[in-house]
């Protein structure tokens, strides 16, 4: 299993952009499935967007609609770090934000939770109106 680390959460108004990271051991990062998901109290834990490795340096991001035009999710191989840049911020996004990551040689989507093996603590997000 891979350790995660989330940092960058924080309080800001509706219509501002946040940029979250998540810190990544394992020698293979490059090829793990990742995926940023949140969680309010609550409520279910939610995907939020997935980058997946499809061969070569090709990576294919999912995204739930809600995010689709304002979150973008990216990584940074040489430092073993995701990232999830929020822009156009709302309310409803509020949330504690997590990173994961799928189990090392399975490369398929996935916005199940239980389809992740690792998991990082959080970070909270607040938006305020």
């Amino acid at each position: 299993q891979v350790q995660l680390v989330e940092s960058g959460g924080e309080l800001v108004q509706a219509g501002g952009s946040l940029r979250l990271s998540c810190a990544a051991s394992g020698r293979t990062f490059s090829t793990y499935v990742m995926g940023w998901f949140r969680q309010t109290p609550g409520k279910e834990r939610e995907f939020v967007a997935s980058l997946r490795w499809s061969g070569g340096s090709t990576y294919i991001a999912d995204y739930t609609d809600s995010v689709k035009g304002r979150f973008f999710i990216s990584r940074d191989n040489a430092k073993n770090k995701l990232y999830l840049q929020m822009n156009s911020l709302k309310p409803e996004d509020t949330a504690v934000y997590c990173c994961a990551a799928r189990a090392s040689a399975v490369y398929t989507y996935s916005s199940r939770p239980a389809d992740f093996a690792s998991w990082g603590q959080g970070t909270q997000v607040t938006v305020s109106s």
